[in-house]
Protein backbone atom coordinates (compact mmCIF):
# COMPACT_ATOMS: atom_id res chain seq x y z
CA UNK A 1 0.00 0.00 0.00
CA UNK A 2 1.33 3.46 -0.93
CA UNK A 3 2.49 5.73 1.88
CA UNK A 4 0.38 8.89 2.06
CA UNK A 5 1.70 12.47 2.25
CA UNK A 6 -0.52 15.43 3.17
CA UNK A 7 0.75 18.80 1.96
CA UNK A 8 -1.12 21.50 3.85
CA UNK A 9 -1.19 24.74 1.83
CA UNK A 10 -1.18 25.21 -1.94
CA UNK A 11 1.25 28.12 -2.15
CA UNK A 12 4.59 27.87 -3.94
CA UNK A 13 6.18 25.95 -1.02
CA UNK A 14 3.54 23.24 -1.06
CA UNK A 15 3.49 23.05 -4.85
CA UNK A 16 7.28 22.69 -4.99
CA UNK A 17 7.06 19.80 -2.50
CA UNK A 18 4.30 18.10 -4.50
CA UNK A 19 6.21 18.53 -7.76
CA UNK A 20 9.33 16.89 -6.28
CA UNK A 21 7.28 13.89 -5.16
CA UNK A 22 5.52 13.68 -8.53
CA UNK A 23 8.87 13.65 -10.36
CA UNK A 24 10.17 10.90 -8.06
CA UNK A 25 7.02 8.85 -8.62
CA UNK A 26 7.32 9.28 -12.39
CA UNK A 27 10.93 8.09 -12.29
CA UNK A 28 9.87 5.02 -10.35
CA UNK A 29 12.02 5.96 -7.34
CA UNK A 30 9.05 6.24 -4.97
CA UNK A 31 5.37 5.34 -4.82
CA UNK A 32 3.94 8.07 -2.64
CA UNK A 33 0.32 9.18 -2.60
CA UNK A 34 0.54 12.94 -2.08
CA UNK A 35 -2.44 15.22 -1.48
CA UNK A 36 -2.29 19.03 -1.69
CA UNK A 37 -4.88 20.44 0.69
CA UNK A 38 -5.71 24.14 0.20
CA UNK A 39 -8.27 26.06 2.24
CA UNK A 40 -9.07 28.71 -0.40
CA UNK A 41 -10.56 28.34 -3.87
CA UNK A 42 -7.23 28.74 -5.71
CA UNK A 43 -3.60 27.65 -5.67
CA UNK A 44 -0.64 30.00 -5.37
CA UNK A 45 -1.07 31.68 -2.00
CA UNK A 46 0.28 35.23 -2.28
CA UNK A 47 1.08 34.69 -5.95
CA UNK A 48 -1.71 36.13 -8.06
CA UNK A 49 -1.56 37.72 -11.51
CA UNK A 50 -4.27 39.90 -13.01
CA UNK A 51 -4.29 39.61 -16.83
CA UNK A 52 -6.56 42.16 -18.43
CA UNK A 53 -6.65 43.97 -21.80
CA UNK A 54 -2.96 43.28 -22.44
CA UNK A 55 -1.87 44.19 -18.87
CA UNK A 56 0.04 41.78 -16.63
CA UNK A 57 -0.38 43.03 -13.07
CA UNK A 58 0.95 41.21 -10.03
CA UNK A 59 -1.05 41.31 -6.82
CA UNK A 60 1.74 39.60 -4.90
CA UNK A 61 5.45 39.07 -5.66
CA UNK A 62 6.38 40.34 -9.13
CA UNK A 63 9.84 38.79 -9.55
CA UNK A 64 12.74 36.98 -7.92
CA UNK A 65 16.51 37.37 -7.59
CA UNK A 66 17.91 35.40 -10.50
CA UNK A 67 21.10 34.52 -8.59
CA UNK A 68 18.83 32.26 -6.51
CA UNK A 69 18.58 29.56 -9.14
CA UNK A 70 15.99 27.19 -7.69
CA UNK A 71 13.09 29.16 -9.15
CA UNK A 72 14.71 29.30 -12.58
CA UNK A 73 15.20 25.53 -12.39
CA UNK A 74 11.53 24.99 -11.54
CA UNK A 75 10.47 27.32 -14.35
CA UNK A 76 12.58 25.34 -16.82
CA UNK A 77 11.31 21.99 -15.54
CA UNK A 78 7.68 22.93 -16.24
CA UNK A 79 8.44 24.26 -19.72
CA UNK A 80 8.35 28.04 -19.18
CA UNK A 81 12.00 28.85 -19.91
CA UNK A 82 11.11 30.91 -23.00
CA UNK A 83 8.79 33.09 -20.91
CA UNK A 84 11.59 34.32 -18.63
CA UNK A 85 12.45 37.99 -18.83
CA UNK A 86 14.82 40.27 -16.92
CA UNK A 87 13.93 43.67 -15.49
CA UNK A 88 14.90 46.88 -17.25
CA UNK A 89 17.41 48.73 -15.13
CA UNK A 90 17.36 52.41 -14.31
CA UNK A 91 17.93 54.90 -11.56
CA UNK A 92 16.19 54.21 -8.27
CA UNK A 93 15.43 56.96 -5.78
CA UNK A 94 14.86 57.68 -2.10
CA UNK A 95 11.95 59.96 -1.24
CA UNK A 96 13.01 62.25 1.60
CA UNK A 97 10.81 65.23 2.39
CA UNK A 98 9.40 66.27 -0.98
CA UNK A 99 12.51 65.43 -3.00
CA UNK A 100 13.63 62.31 -4.82
CA UNK A 101 17.33 61.62 -4.31
CA UNK A 102 19.12 59.13 -6.58
CA UNK A 103 20.43 56.16 -4.64
CA UNK A 104 24.20 56.78 -4.66
CA UNK A 105 26.13 54.72 -7.20
CA UNK A 106 27.89 51.78 -5.60
CA UNK A 107 25.42 51.45 -2.72
CA UNK A 108 24.84 47.73 -2.04
CA UNK A 109 21.69 47.20 0.03
CA UNK A 110 22.27 50.79 1.14
CA UNK A 111 25.89 50.26 2.20
CA UNK A 112 28.19 52.71 0.36
CA UNK A 113 31.10 51.12 -1.51
CA UNK A 114 32.07 54.07 -3.73
CA UNK A 115 33.17 57.10 -1.77
CA UNK A 116 32.77 59.89 -4.36
CA UNK A 117 29.02 59.34 -5.11
CA UNK A 118 28.38 58.95 -1.39
CA UNK A 119 30.15 62.22 -0.55
CA UNK A 120 28.31 64.09 -3.33
CA UNK A 121 24.76 62.97 -2.49
CA UNK A 122 22.40 65.45 -0.86
CA UNK A 123 20.63 62.64 0.99
CA UNK A 124 22.78 63.01 4.12
CA UNK A 125 24.30 65.86 6.10
CA UNK A 126 28.12 66.27 6.18
CA UNK A 127 28.10 64.92 9.73
CA UNK A 128 26.06 61.88 8.65
CA UNK A 129 28.58 61.14 5.90
CA UNK A 130 31.54 61.40 8.25
CA UNK A 131 29.77 59.11 10.73
CA UNK A 132 29.19 56.47 8.05
CA UNK A 133 32.89 56.44 7.14
CA UNK A 134 33.57 55.50 10.74
CA UNK A 135 32.83 51.93 9.59
CA UNK A 136 36.49 51.72 8.58
CA UNK A 137 37.69 52.07 12.18
CA UNK A 138 34.84 50.83 14.41
CA UNK A 139 35.54 47.41 15.99
CA UNK A 140 33.33 44.39 15.45
CA UNK A 141 29.85 44.74 16.90
CA UNK A 142 29.07 41.08 17.59
CA UNK A 143 30.46 37.59 18.11
CA UNK A 144 30.17 34.74 15.59
CA UNK A 145 27.24 32.99 17.32
CA UNK A 146 25.40 36.11 18.45
CA UNK A 147 22.25 37.68 17.05
CA UNK A 148 21.30 41.35 17.12
CA UNK A 149 18.80 43.48 15.22
CA UNK A 150 19.50 44.82 11.75
CA UNK A 151 19.00 48.34 13.09
CA UNK A 152 21.48 47.92 15.94
CA UNK A 153 24.08 46.42 13.61
CA UNK A 154 23.87 49.10 10.91
CA UNK A 155 23.51 52.01 13.31
CA UNK A 156 26.68 50.90 15.09
CA UNK A 157 28.59 50.60 11.84
CA UNK A 158 27.20 53.45 9.71
CA UNK A 159 25.19 55.80 11.95
CA UNK A 160 21.53 56.79 12.19
CA UNK A 161 21.29 58.98 9.08
CA UNK A 162 22.38 56.32 6.61
CA UNK A 163 20.13 53.77 8.31
CA UNK A 164 17.01 55.97 8.44
CA UNK A 165 17.30 57.45 4.96
CA UNK A 166 18.84 54.67 2.89
CA UNK A 167 19.31 51.25 4.47
CA UNK A 168 15.99 51.05 6.33
CA UNK A 169 13.75 51.85 3.33
CA UNK A 170 15.71 49.42 1.14
CA UNK A 171 16.00 46.45 3.49
CA UNK A 172 12.80 46.71 5.50
CA UNK A 173 10.78 46.65 2.30
CA UNK A 174 11.84 43.05 1.75
CA UNK A 175 10.35 41.85 5.04
CA UNK A 176 7.94 44.73 5.65
CA UNK A 177 9.39 44.88 9.14
CA UNK A 178 11.00 47.05 11.78
CA UNK A 179 14.78 47.08 11.34
CA UNK A 180 15.26 47.63 15.03
CA UNK A 181 13.56 44.28 15.72
CA UNK A 182 14.46 42.15 12.69
CA UNK A 183 17.16 39.53 13.25
CA UNK A 184 20.44 40.05 11.41
CA UNK A 185 21.23 36.33 11.58
CA UNK A 186 17.87 35.34 10.07
CA UNK A 187 17.66 37.98 7.34
CA UNK A 188 21.12 39.03 6.14
CA UNK A 189 23.70 36.74 7.79
CA UNK A 190 26.29 37.51 5.08
CA UNK A 191 26.66 41.02 6.52
CA UNK A 192 27.57 39.46 9.84
CA UNK A 193 30.10 37.21 8.07
CA UNK A 194 31.60 40.19 6.24
CA UNK A 195 32.13 42.04 9.50
CA UNK A 196 33.65 38.94 11.08
CA UNK A 197 36.12 38.51 8.21
CA UNK A 198 36.91 42.13 7.32
CA UNK A 199 35.82 44.11 10.42
CA UNK A 200 34.72 46.91 8.06
CA UNK A 201 31.39 46.27 6.34
CA UNK A 202 32.28 48.59 3.45
CA UNK A 203 35.58 46.74 2.88
CA UNK A 204 33.81 43.39 3.00
CA UNK A 205 31.21 44.34 0.41
CA UNK A 206 33.82 45.89 -1.88
CA UNK A 207 35.81 42.64 -1.76
CA UNK A 208 32.74 40.57 -2.62
CA UNK A 209 31.77 42.63 -5.65
CA UNK A 210 32.98 41.55 -9.10
CA UNK A 211 35.75 43.69 -10.51
CA UNK A 212 34.63 46.48 -12.84
CA UNK A 213 35.53 45.57 -16.42
CA UNK A 214 37.64 47.82 -18.56
CA UNK A 215 35.76 50.55 -20.39
CA UNK A 216 35.93 48.77 -23.73
CA UNK A 217 34.33 45.69 -22.16
CA UNK A 218 31.50 47.48 -20.37
CA UNK A 219 28.14 46.37 -21.81
CA UNK A 220 25.88 49.08 -23.22
CA UNK A 221 23.17 48.31 -20.72
CA UNK A 222 23.43 46.99 -17.17
CA UNK A 223 21.76 43.62 -16.78
CA UNK A 224 18.92 43.47 -14.28
CA UNK A 225 19.15 41.41 -11.08
CA UNK A 226 15.54 40.21 -11.18
CA UNK A 227 13.57 37.86 -13.38
CA UNK A 228 9.90 37.20 -13.91
CA UNK A 229 7.59 35.50 -16.39
CA UNK A 230 6.04 37.38 -19.30
CA UNK A 231 2.58 36.04 -18.49
CA UNK A 232 2.97 36.64 -14.76
CA UNK A 233 4.23 34.62 -11.81
CA UNK A 234 0.87 32.86 -11.57
CA UNK A 235 1.66 31.14 -14.87
CA UNK A 236 4.26 29.14 -12.91
CA UNK A 237 1.61 28.07 -10.40
CA UNK A 238 -0.61 26.94 -13.29
CA UNK A 239 2.24 25.10 -15.02
CA UNK A 240 3.27 23.25 -11.84
CA UNK A 241 -0.35 22.30 -11.11
CA UNK A 242 -0.67 20.91 -14.66
CA UNK A 243 2.24 18.55 -13.94
CA UNK A 244 0.60 17.16 -10.80
CA UNK A 245 -1.95 14.38 -10.55
CA UNK A 246 -5.27 16.29 -10.78
CA UNK A 247 -6.74 13.89 -8.21
CA UNK A 248 -4.15 15.13 -5.71
CA UNK A 249 -5.35 18.75 -5.54
CA UNK A 250 -8.12 19.64 -3.10
CA UNK A 251 -9.39 23.24 -2.89
CA UNK A 252 -11.77 24.72 -0.32
CA UNK A 253 -10.70 22.14 2.28
CA UNK A 254 -9.85 23.63 5.66
CA UNK A 255 -7.85 21.53 8.08
CA UNK A 256 -8.82 22.09 11.72
CA UNK A 257 -6.12 20.08 13.50
CA UNK A 258 -3.19 17.72 12.99
CA UNK A 259 -2.61 14.99 15.59
CA UNK A 260 0.09 12.35 15.85
CA UNK A 261 -1.56 8.91 15.80
CA UNK A 262 0.64 5.83 15.92
CA UNK A 263 3.28 6.05 13.22
CA UNK A 264 1.22 8.57 11.22
CA UNK A 265 -1.00 11.62 11.61
CA UNK A 266 -4.73 12.27 11.73
CA UNK A 267 -6.05 15.36 9.98
CA UNK A 268 -9.40 16.66 11.12
CA UNK A 269 -11.19 18.98 8.72
CA UNK A 270 -13.54 21.82 9.61
CA UNK A 271 -16.53 19.70 8.53
CA UNK A 272 -15.56 16.99 11.05
CA UNK A 273 -14.21 14.48 8.53
CA UNK A 274 -10.91 12.82 9.48
CA UNK A 275 -8.16 11.34 7.32
CA UNK A 276 -4.90 9.56 8.13
CA UNK A 277 -1.50 10.16 6.53
CA UNK A 278 1.97 8.73 7.03
CA UNK A 279 3.69 12.10 6.51
CA UNK A 280 2.57 15.72 6.72
CA UNK A 281 4.18 18.84 5.24
CA UNK A 282 2.72 22.04 6.71
CA UNK A 283 3.35 25.20 4.64
CA UNK A 284 0.77 27.56 6.13
CA UNK A 285 1.63 30.95 7.73
CA UNK A 286 3.03 30.63 11.29
CA UNK A 287 -0.18 31.63 13.16
CA UNK A 288 -2.17 29.06 11.14
CA UNK A 289 0.46 26.36 11.68
CA UNK A 290 0.41 27.06 15.43
CA UNK A 291 -3.37 26.70 15.48
CA UNK A 292 -3.31 23.42 13.53
CA UNK A 293 -0.82 22.00 16.04
CA UNK A 294 -2.04 23.89 19.12
CA UNK A 295 -2.07 20.82 21.36
CA UNK A 296 1.73 20.53 21.08
CA UNK A 297 4.06 22.92 22.94
CA UNK A 298 6.73 22.85 20.23
CA UNK A 299 5.04 25.58 18.18
CA UNK A 300 4.63 28.24 20.85
CA UNK A 301 7.11 30.45 18.98
CA UNK A 302 4.77 30.54 15.99
CA UNK A 303 1.96 31.71 18.28
CA UNK A 304 4.12 34.66 19.35
CA UNK A 305 5.56 35.54 15.94
CA UNK A 306 4.57 39.03 14.82
CA UNK A 307 3.01 39.53 11.40
CA UNK A 308 3.03 42.87 9.58
CA UNK A 309 0.04 43.83 7.43
CA UNK A 310 0.88 45.20 3.97
CA UNK A 311 -1.15 46.31 0.95
CA UNK A 312 -0.04 46.53 -2.66
CA UNK A 313 -1.75 49.11 -4.84
CA UNK A 314 -1.45 48.81 -8.63
CA UNK A 315 -2.93 51.71 -10.62
CA UNK A 316 -3.30 52.09 -14.39
CA UNK A 317 -3.29 55.53 -16.08
CA UNK A 318 -3.14 56.93 -19.61
CA UNK A 319 0.48 57.82 -20.34
CA UNK A 320 -0.31 61.52 -20.72
CA UNK A 321 -1.91 61.62 -17.26
CA UNK A 322 1.36 60.97 -15.40
CA UNK A 323 4.17 63.52 -15.54
CA UNK A 324 7.47 62.37 -14.03
CA UNK A 325 10.44 64.69 -13.92
CA UNK A 326 12.82 61.84 -13.11
CA UNK A 327 13.68 58.89 -15.31
CA UNK A 328 13.96 55.69 -13.34
CA UNK A 329 12.26 52.55 -12.11
CA UNK A 330 10.87 53.76 -8.79
CA UNK A 331 11.59 54.93 -5.28
CA UNK A 332 11.51 53.86 -1.64
CA UNK A 333 10.48 56.19 1.16
CA UNK A 334 12.59 57.37 4.06
CA UNK A 335 10.88 56.23 7.27
CA UNK A 336 11.01 59.73 8.79
CA UNK A 337 9.43 61.50 5.81
CA UNK A 338 5.86 61.26 7.11
CA UNK A 339 4.29 59.43 4.16
CA UNK A 340 1.92 56.49 4.25
CA UNK A 341 3.41 54.85 1.16
CA UNK A 342 6.63 52.93 1.71
CA UNK A 343 7.66 52.49 -1.93
CA UNK A 344 6.53 53.00 -5.52
CA UNK A 345 7.60 51.01 -8.58
CA UNK A 346 7.19 52.52 -12.04
CA UNK A 347 6.17 49.09 -13.31
CA UNK A 348 5.65 50.13 -16.92
CA UNK A 349 9.33 51.17 -17.04
CA UNK A 350 10.81 48.35 -14.97
CA UNK A 351 8.78 45.58 -16.63
CA UNK A 352 7.79 46.82 -20.08
CA UNK A 353 6.02 43.59 -21.05
CA UNK A 354 3.34 44.33 -18.43
CA UNK A 355 1.89 47.43 -20.04
CA UNK A 356 0.28 48.16 -23.44
CA UNK A 357 1.52 51.20 -25.37
CA UNK A 358 0.12 54.51 -24.17
CA UNK A 359 -0.47 53.31 -20.60
CA UNK A 360 1.36 53.56 -17.27
CA UNK A 361 1.31 51.27 -14.23
CA UNK A 362 2.31 52.61 -10.82
CA UNK A 363 2.64 49.98 -8.08
CA UNK A 364 2.75 51.34 -4.53
CA UNK A 365 3.01 49.78 -1.09
CA UNK A 366 1.46 50.82 2.22
CA UNK A 367 1.68 49.41 5.73
CA UNK A 368 4.59 49.23 8.14
CA UNK A 369 5.07 47.98 11.72
CA UNK A 370 3.00 50.08 14.12
CA UNK A 371 1.27 51.88 11.24
CA UNK A 372 -0.86 49.24 9.53
CA UNK A 373 -4.32 50.80 10.07
CA UNK A 374 -4.29 51.97 6.45
CA UNK A 375 -4.32 48.34 5.27
CA UNK A 376 -7.71 47.77 6.93
CA UNK A 377 -9.33 50.76 5.21
CA UNK A 378 -11.46 50.43 2.07
CA UNK A 379 -9.82 50.18 -1.36
CA UNK A 380 -11.07 53.67 -2.20
CA UNK A 381 -9.56 55.20 0.94
CA UNK A 382 -6.23 53.48 0.29
CA UNK A 383 -6.17 54.70 -3.32
CA UNK A 384 -6.89 58.29 -2.28
CA UNK A 385 -4.18 58.19 0.40
CA UNK A 386 -1.65 56.85 -2.12
CA UNK A 387 -2.58 59.50 -4.70
CA UNK A 388 -2.23 62.24 -2.07
CA UNK A 389 1.28 61.02 -1.23
CA UNK A 390 2.31 60.67 -4.87
CA UNK A 391 1.16 64.23 -5.58
CA UNK A 392 4.23 65.48 -3.68
CA UNK A 393 6.60 63.98 -6.26
CA UNK A 394 4.62 63.08 -9.40
CA UNK A 395 2.02 65.12 -11.28
CA UNK A 396 -1.02 62.90 -11.84
CA UNK A 397 -3.72 64.63 -13.89
CA UNK A 398 -6.48 62.01 -13.78
CA UNK A 399 -7.93 59.29 -11.61
CA UNK A 400 -6.68 55.80 -12.50
CA UNK A 401 -8.48 53.91 -15.28
CA UNK A 402 -8.62 50.95 -12.90
CA UNK A 403 -6.70 49.58 -9.95
CA UNK A 404 -6.10 46.50 -7.80
CA UNK A 405 -5.55 46.56 -4.03
CA UNK A 406 -4.12 43.40 -2.46
CA UNK A 407 -3.54 42.75 1.23
CA UNK A 408 -1.36 40.20 2.99
CA UNK A 409 0.75 39.65 6.08
CA UNK A 410 4.51 39.12 6.32
CA UNK A 411 6.21 37.19 9.12
CA UNK A 412 8.76 39.08 11.21
CA UNK A 413 12.05 37.31 11.85
CA UNK A 414 12.88 39.00 15.12
CA UNK A 415 16.12 38.67 17.08
CA UNK A 416 16.64 35.06 18.14
CA UNK A 417 14.55 33.65 15.25
CA UNK A 418 17.12 31.10 14.09
CA UNK A 419 17.78 29.81 17.61
CA UNK A 420 14.06 29.37 18.32
CA UNK A 421 13.58 27.70 14.96
CA UNK A 422 16.42 25.25 15.63
CA UNK A 423 14.82 24.29 18.95
CA UNK A 424 11.44 23.79 17.30
CA UNK A 425 12.97 21.53 14.62
CA UNK A 426 14.75 19.45 17.27
CA UNK A 427 11.48 18.94 19.14
CA UNK A 428 9.56 18.04 15.99
CA UNK A 429 12.18 15.48 14.93
CA UNK A 430 12.17 13.93 18.40
CA UNK A 431 8.46 13.89 19.17
CA UNK A 432 6.63 14.24 15.82
CA UNK A 433 8.73 12.27 13.30
CA UNK A 434 7.19 12.43 9.84
CA UNK A 435 6.04 16.05 10.24
CA UNK A 436 7.72 18.77 8.18
CA UNK A 437 7.16 22.51 8.60
CA UNK A 438 8.15 24.97 5.86
CA UNK A 439 7.25 28.29 4.26
CA UNK A 440 7.90 32.01 4.39
CA UNK A 441 7.66 32.06 8.18
CA UNK A 442 10.78 29.96 8.59
CA UNK A 443 13.76 30.47 6.32
CA UNK A 444 13.23 33.24 3.79
CA UNK A 445 10.24 35.06 2.31
CA UNK A 446 11.47 35.10 -1.31
CA UNK A 447 9.99 32.72 -3.88
CA UNK A 448 13.25 30.74 -4.35
CA UNK A 449 13.60 30.40 -0.56
CA UNK A 450 10.13 28.90 -0.33
CA UNK A 451 10.79 26.57 -3.27
CA UNK A 452 14.02 25.39 -1.62
CA UNK A 453 12.14 24.61 1.59
CA UNK A 454 9.36 22.71 -0.19
CA UNK A 455 11.85 20.62 -2.14
CA UNK A 456 13.88 19.88 1.00
CA UNK A 457 10.78 18.62 2.84
CA UNK A 458 9.86 16.35 -0.06
CA UNK A 459 13.41 15.05 -0.33
CA UNK A 460 13.54 14.14 3.35
CA UNK A 461 10.38 12.09 3.01
CA UNK A 462 11.54 10.44 -0.21
CA UNK A 463 14.93 9.60 1.28
CA UNK A 464 13.23 7.90 4.21
CA UNK A 465 11.27 5.73 1.76
CA UNK A 466 14.27 4.56 -0.26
Amino acid sequence: MKKRVAIIGGGITGLAAAFEIEKSNQRGETELDYQVIEGSNRLGGKIQTHRRDGFVIEAGPDSYLKRKTSMTTLIEEVGLKDDLTTNDTGQSFILKGTSLYPIPAGAVMGVPTEITPFIKTGLFSPLGKVRALGDFVIPKTMGPNEDISLGHFFRKRLGNEVVDHLIEPLLSGIYGGDMDKLSLKATFPHFQQMEETNRSLIKGIKKSRPKTPKKADVPKKKEGMFQTLKHGIESLVEAVADKLDPESIHLNQNVKSITKSGSGFTLQYEDGVEDVFDYVIVTTPPPVTAKLLSHYPYFDYFKQMEMTSIATVAMVFPEEAVVQAEEGTGFVVSRKSGYTITACTWTSKKWRHTTPAGKVILRCYVGRPGHSDIVRKSDEEIIQTVLNDLAHVIEIKEKPDFYYVSRWSNPQYQVGHTFKLDKMKEDVEAFLPGLQVAGAGLAGVGLPDCIDQGKACAKEIMDSEQ
